[in-house]
């Protein structure tokens, strides 16, 4: 069972609702989003390109895009070195494209997973040298490359980072913290101490996009040129998984609106093949349907051909690497649905279940599915959970973590059995030696604080909220705080006693349930619950007996009578429209 809590922050909700011109329900809503200064709350109700900060706050901006000028003018080599995730290739893309239309003399080169690893280093340096590039701009990528950039630098190569990660930092005995930079010629990085730029959680296409706006000032580009390119931060912006608040909203909400008119036979190509071209696109398709499509060729060939999908201009050639992309993004679907089973294989058969982090040696799974498959059994045991596997050089995994245990300060307890590690409180990256695995699963696990309360999953209701109340104009004011993601999740109400009427289980796999709801004052409703079925009538069973459910899924009137956690939707199909609650949880 999960634990469930209502938030109540205290705020003048009154003078909120009356300044702004908005719900009390909105303002309660957007306080336990902590979105309560006035700079904030005007962003988010009017997510318009006005509400942008001034680029040039950030730190080193203006010195590199008058590096960039100079080089275009001067007719120098410049070579972007991306990354090959989503928000890596979608930043090549975007600096890629920009430069080309100031004249740049510019190509890109993303490192492969499997061969390079991450980010910047010696061997593309040295390619880059001996081909004849005079300055390299790192994008989603670069803050920790100290030494390559030394090399590059002893080379006589100009470079510029653009990256959005932690900075990286030493630690003396007394774990004092120094953070540390690179000799780079400019340094572009909200995160930075000495940067004063108001929002540090863009993402690495973000940060290249606040380059490209001063880079066009000085090239006597118009700003407006420079929007076109927000439908791909969007892209990235969601994919990253940044918080979608203050500048992230923006990009985010006025992207999926120029997304419904692009004209980038890429993307274009890639909805058609995904079977999306008619839909309203959202969140949702970006994150789990067109990200997941341009990641997989950098999860399992090379994430060039996503690149190339958004550069090429021929018919032929984007529908071709359409095809291919999501291909491989089903390879990736297959091989991650049998990762998951066999991790659940090894904890279920195995001592680590009874284990507070989960540590997952499967030597066999491909690399670049470590993360998604430690992520899918954190969400499944509600632990923190790394996936190891082995590579060309000893072990290399992913974790991923839950919102009480910060993955990165415990690996950072556990260092001296790493050959590296990176990353931040919800997920990392490690390498170790194979001998090493069994000795980071028992020290993980005794240097935690980690409580068996820890472990039980929390829903957080926003506030109470009796369906009575639910109407359409209830659901559009509701919607007004879309697009959802983190840092702005769905808003979850709850309410009492509510009558199940009846039930039925729909979908190919049988893994959906939908229920007719009755209100305490009489009011029905449907209700559909994409969770586990199972637990749902076993608690049925338990609590009412097993022939009440039977009456359930018969459509005979029931005693069944439940407490639901609900974000509340409007549903239509064939033209009909509904009120629909869309059940989280219950009990």
């Amino acid at each position: 069972m999960k634990k469930w809590f209502v938030k109540n922050k205290k705020f003048d909700y009154g003078r909120m609702s009356e300044k702004f011109n908005i719900s009390p329900l909105i303002c309660k809503l957007l306080v336990n989003r902590s979105i309560t200064e006035e700079r904030l709350i005007s962003s988010f109700i009017d997510s318009n390109l006005d509400h942008l900060h001034d680029p040039k706050k950030m730190k080193d901006v203006v010195k590199a895009a008058s590096i960039l000028k100079s080089k275009i003018e001067t007719h120098k080599r410049i070579r972007i070195i991306g990354d090959y995730d989503v928000d890596g290739v979608i930043s090549t893309y975007i600096l890629f494209m920009a430069l080309s239309k100031c004249g740049a003399d510019v190509d890109y080169d993303i490192p492969d997973r499997i061969k390079d690893g991450y980010g910047i280093n010696r061997s593309i340096i040295e390619r880059s040298k001996s081909e004849g590039i005079d300055t390299i701009i790192t994008c989603d990528n670069g803050i920790s490359a100290i030494e390559p950039i030394q090399y590059a630098k002893d080379l006589g190569l100009t470079v510029i980072v653009t990256d959005h990660h932690d900075i990286p930092f030493i630690e003396d005995e007394e774990s004092k913290r120094t953070f540390i930079s690179s000799c780079a010629d400019a340094i572009i990085n909200p995160k930075q101490e000495e940067c004063d730029y108001e929002f540090k959680s863009l993402c690495g296409a973000g940060v290249a996009f606040k380059l490209i706006q001063v880079l066009y000032e000085k090239m006597k580009i118009p700003m407006e040129e420079s929007f076109r390119l927000i439908e791909f931060v969007a892209i990235a912006t969601v994919c990253d998984v940044v918080d979608l608040i203050d500048e992230n909203r923006i990009f985010v909400k006025q992207g999926l609106e120029a997304i419904k008119t692009t004209n980038n036979l890429g993307l274009m190509a890639l909805m058609k093949e995904s079977g999306i071209e008619s839909k309203s696109i959202s969140v949702y398709h970006l994150g789990f349907i067109i990200g997941p499509c341009i990641n997989a060729s950098g999860r399992l060939d090379n994430a060039k051909k996503g690149l190339r999908l958004l550069i090429a201009e021929d018919r032929e050639e984007v529908d071709s690497l359409a095809k291919e992309l999501y291909e491989l993004n089903q390879d990736r679907k297959d091989m991650t649905i049998k990762g998951v089973e066999k991790a659940i294989e090894i904890i279920e058969g195995t001592d680590i279940k009874n284990h507070k982090v989960f540590v997952i040696y499967m030597p066999e799974v491909h690399e670049s599915l470590a993360g998604i498959i430690a992520g899918r059994i954190k969400e499944q045991y509600h632990v923190p959970t790394i996936v190891l596997t082995k590579s060309e050089e000893g072990v290399k995994g992913s974790g991923r973590s839950i919102d009480c245990y910060n993955m990165f300060e415990e690996l950072l307890k556990c260092k001296d059995l790493l050959r590296k590690f990176g990353g931040h409180p919800m997920a990392a990256g490690l390498s170790l030696d194979e001998d090493q695995v069994e000795n980071l699963r028992e020290k993980l696990n005794q240097v935690t604080d980690l409580t068996e309360e820890d472990l039980i999953p929390t829903i957080n209701l926003d506030m109470g909220l009796e369906i009575d109340r639910i109407d359409y104009e209830l659901i559009e004011d509701i919607e007004r705080l879309s697009p959802f993601g983190k840092g702005n999740n769905k808003p979850l109400f709850g309410d009492k006693n509510i009558r199940v009427i009846k039930g039925h289980i729909l979908g190919q796999n049988r893994n959906v349930l939908k229920l007719k709801l009755l209100s305490k004052q009489g009011k029905y409703m449907d209700g559909i619950y994409f969770g586990d079925i199972k637990a749902f009538e076993e608690l049925i069973t338990t609590r009412f007996g097993s022939d009440e459910l039977e009456r359930l899924y018969q459509g005979s009137n029931t005693n069944i009578v439940i407490d639901i956690a609900f974000y509340p939707t409007i549903n239509t199909y064939m033209e009909r429209s509904n009120i629909q609650l869309t059940i989280e949880d219950f009990r």
